[in-house]
Parts: C-alpha cells; sequence; structure tokens
C-alpha cells in the first residue's frame, strides 16, 4: 500500500478569552528520540485504531490510520491501513475489529518504530462467527506497510488483540509482547516472547483469570526499579478481579510480584515521585466484589488511584486517591462523569516531574450530557495535587462541547511537535452528531508560559478517509 501523506484541512476555531493557568517550570528540556516514529521523520506520531470502521463494505472490518507530527503540530495521515492493501496478512471482513488496539514497538531497535496493531474478531478458519483474533506487527519504514502475524488465539472465543503492551520483559534484549485471551468460561493473560518476527512462537500463560474473567489493560513500567522491565495487569470477573504486576526472574520465568484486589478501567506508570521506581496509577478503580475492603471509598464519579513503588518498602505501601472531591482538581465530581477511564502520564511542564492526564469522557459540560473533557493533574514536590480540567468548551481548545462527545474518551502523551515538551492528544470518538458518529483526534500541546496554546483537531474528514469512519479516536496507541 502506497502511504499517502495528507495535510488536515479541518478548521481550527481560535478562541480569544483569557488563556488558562499552568504551572510555571523551568525551559524546555532539548528534543528528546522519539516513543513511536513511524516514518523515520524524527517526530513522533499518533496512531489511531478504527475497529467499528467499514472497509470494502465489510462492516466493523477496521482499520488503522498513523497521524504524522510534525514541526508545529501533528497534520499529515497515512490515510487507510487495512486488510484490504497488499503486504497486510488477511482480508477484510465483517466484524474482524482491525484496529482493536494499537501500540508502538522498535522490533529491530533501529529507532523507527513498527506498530502492534490486534484484530480481535478476526477467524482463522471459514467459520465467520468465530472470534480467535490475530495481533499484527506493521512496518511503515518503507514506501509500503508490510504486516506480520506474531500471534494467535487459541480458542473459537479467544478474542486475543482487545489488550496488548510491549516490553523487554524477559531481559534478553528483544521486545516482547503480552496480551489478554477470552475463552467459553474464563480468560487468561499470555506472553509471546520476541523477536517479533514470523518464525512460530508457542506463548505462554502468565495468570488465569477466575469464570468470565478478561484483561482489562496493560502496562509496562520499571516497579522495583531494577532497571528492567515489568508487567502490570488488571482484570475482571464475575466474581472476582485484580490488579497485579508480573517480573521476570534471572531464568527468564515470569512471577507474579505484587496483586491487589482492586481493579481499573486503565492504568498508566512513572515515577510520579523520582525516587527510581515506577509507580502505577489504576483509573476507573473498583472494589473486588468479594473483598471487604479498598483504597478508595469515595468514587463518585470516578476515582484514579495511585499505587507508589519503593526502593525500601514493599510495592504499594503508600498509596494515594484522586477524584474531582479532590482540592483544585477541576471539575465538579458527579455521577457517570468516569474520571479515570483513560489515563497517560509525561512531563508536560519541563521540570522533571511527569504530569497524570486522566480522561472524564461523561463530564457534562453545564447542561450538555457527556461531553467530556480531561484533567491534567499536576506534579509538585509534594507530589500529585490539583489541576484544570478542559474540554472542546475552554479557551484555546477548537471545537464546541456536545452531548455524546465523549472528549477525553481515550488521553495520549507524545512530543509530537519536537519542541522538547510532551503533548497531549485526547480522542472524541462521538464527535459529529448522527449516527454513526465519526470522531475526532485533538491535539493540545504543552508551554512552560502561564497559558495553554492554541490546539487544533485531526478528524477523518481532514485527513479526507473515505466513508465508514466511525469513532475515529476510539482507540489511541502511544
Amino acid at each position: 500500500m502506497r502511504v499517502r501523506t495528507l495535510t488536515a484541512t479541518a478548521a481550527v476555531v481560535a478562541l480569544t478569552a483569557a488563556g488558562l493557568t499552568l504551572p510555571l517550570a523551568g525551559s524546555a528540556a532539548a528534543a528528546t528520540t522519539p516513543r513511536f516514529d513511524f516514518n523515520g521523520d524524527g517526530y513522533e506520531d499518533i496512531a489511531v485504531g478504527m475497529p467499528n470502521a467499514t472497509v470494502d463494505g465489510k462492516a466493523k472490518a477496521g482499520y488503522v490510520s498513523v497521524i504524522y507530527g510534525g514541526p508545529q503540530s501533528p497534520s499529515g495521515s497515512t490515510g487507510v491501513i487495512s486488510q484490504a492493501e497488499a503486504g497486510i496478512p488477511g482480508t477484510p471482513e465483517a466484524g474482524d475489529r482491525f484496529g482493536s488496539s494499537v501500540a508502538p514497538v522498535d522490533v529491530n531497535g533501529d529507532g523507527v518504530y513498527e506498530l502492534v496493531v490486534g484484530a480481535s474478531g478476526e477467524s482463522l478458519t471459514s467459520e465467520q462467527f468465530q472470534d480467535e483474533g490475530t495481533i499484527t506487527v506493521l512496518d511503515g519504514s518503507g514506501w509500503n506497510v508490510k504486516g506480520t502475524t506474531v500471534a494467535r488465539g487459541s480458542g473459537e472465543f479467544s478474542k486475543i488483540g482487545n489488550t496488548i503492551a510491549t516490553g523487554d520483559y524477559d531481559g534478553d534484549g528483544d521486545t516482547d509482547l503480552a496480551y489478554g485471551e477470552s475463552g467459553e468460561e474464563r480468560g487468561s493473560l499470555r506472553f509471546r516472547p520476541g523477536p517479533l518476527t514470523a518464525d512460530p512462537v508457542t506463548p505462554t500463560t502468565v495468570r488465569q483469570y477466575g469464570m468470565g474473567g478478561a484483561t482489562t489493560d496493560l502496562a509496562t513500567g520499571d516497579f522495583d526499579g531494577d532497571g528492567r522491565d515489568d508487567l502490570a495487569a488488571t482484570w475482571k470477573g464475575m466474581e472476582d478481579s485484580s490488579t497485579f504486576i508480573t517480573r521476570w526472574d534471572d531464568q527468564a520465568k515470569p512471577a507474579q510480584w505484587y496483586a491487589d484486589a482492586d481493579r481499573g478501567s486503565s492504568l498508566a506508570a512513572a515515577d510520579f515521585d523520582r525516587d527510581g521506581t515506577d509507580d502505577l496509577a489504576v483509573g476507573l478503580v473498583q472494589p473486588n466484589p468479594e473483598s471487604e475492603t479498598t483504597h478508595c471509598s469515595d468514587r463518585l464519579g470516578g476515582a484514579v488511584l495511585l499505587l507508589k513503588g519503593s526502593k525500601t518498602a514493599e510495592f504499594g505501601t503508600e498509596s494515594e486517591c484522586f477524584t474531582q472531591s479532590n482540592p483544585e482538581v477541576g471539575g465538579t465530581a458527579e455521577e457517570g462523569d468516569d474520571f479515570g477511564a483513560a489515563l497517560s502520564a509525561g512531563d508536560l511542564t519541563g521540570d522533571d516531574r511527569p504530569e497524570l492526564v486522566v480522561g472524564v469522557p461523561g463530564e457534562d459540560v453545564g447542561t450538555v450530557k457527556d461531553a467530556g473533557g480531561y484533567v491534567t493533574l499536576n506534579n509538585t514536590e509534594h507530589g500529585l495535587h490539583g489541576g484544570l480540567a478542559r474540554s472542546q468548551s475552554t479557551p484555546n481548545m477548537p471545537g464546541t462541547a456536545e452531548a455524546g462527545d465523549r472528549f477525553g474518551a481515550q488521553v495520549a502523551v507524545g512530543d509530537y511537535n519536537r519542541d522538547g515538551l510532551p503533548d497531549s492528544a485526547v480522542s472524541a470518538p462521538g464527535e459529529n452528531a448522527g449516527e454513526p458518529r465519526s470522531g475526532g483526534v485533538w491535539f493540545a500541546p504543552s508551554s512552560t508560559e502561564e497559558t495553554y496554546p492554541l490546539g487544533k483537531s485531526l478528524t477523518p474528514f481532514g485527513f479526507a478517509l473515505p466513508n465508514g469512519a466511525i469513532n475515529y479516536g476510539e482507540v489511541l496507541g502511544f
């Protein structure tokens, strides 16, 4: 498939109202190596999965699109990358849901990133209604995007590709793959060691869940401070749930290292307190139905649990809860806000302390239901504290808050304009009235000044994506 680079034509609305206060910081750090650079131009890119999109008349066949970063802001796009293209394994079929998940990965360490893509509804037999699922690695470094299937579901109800994570978990220098797998009665967390090539590799089961159990989210971090990647997972079953961390020993064997009864809908890992160990944020946290205790008893509108790492104490000995009822946190805690439905972390102010970006897609903006928003929790010398809420009705954010937009359904952090400060990418899969909704992704640049710079909307219309674009931004990779 020829990769098309298009210029976004969607109008950007400049609002001249007074800016919103940001924490002051020192000068921006020098630009660093991109975390996801699909086309090798030195700018971080944004991967967008569209599993509900129609391809060649096939409903929910799905495709992915990569938004290219640039000197001022993200603007170009690959266009459509689907199974209809030569070089991409498979054929677009109704319900394949290609793009169920997307995650960047540097397979060969050359600094040009590949993209891991899940297709949770893919059938591996002639039975269309079986959902084994597949996971494919896409290489966009050449003129044509090429794909390699690196994992296949083991049963007709496996649906692999809904949740994926990458990292060098076993410490052998190759990037590995972790993914959730469903089952007829129970699911599991699976590990596929690297290298992520076409060579057949038998995955191993890291953990099997209880009845109806499925992986909700995964995150990679160094939670014990030993310099090696660990894997955090959160899952939910019919009568059980938990959040746990797995690390691999010197014999490359996985073992559960930490577990907590609370579970969430999203995870983010970062060293918020700069003590040399990553902490784990658990978004939209909920208690285990069989447990009598929970970290966050106040969960009105949603809560984020922060489990803290330490080199001197057991992981999670210290924890903290955040809601929109916390002092100086923007917005008001209300039923159905879904505070914490999406999480991402990065140093947005250049002070070497990562902030936590929290999606609040169910937020009502005035009387506008489920317009959505997001909150950036500030990081201070005393930890995460306060943070302003933004929506499509706040200054310098293009667009208008509309019912059902669900702005903040996904959030990502990356230095998309290479100015040395990570920026925020925020999706609104319900954007544009009518059924189906086409969706969009918003670029919100960071600054060391006192005001938020002008944002930018990135939509299927602006990228001239074909009809059939549905819920653009439902899935983001970062």
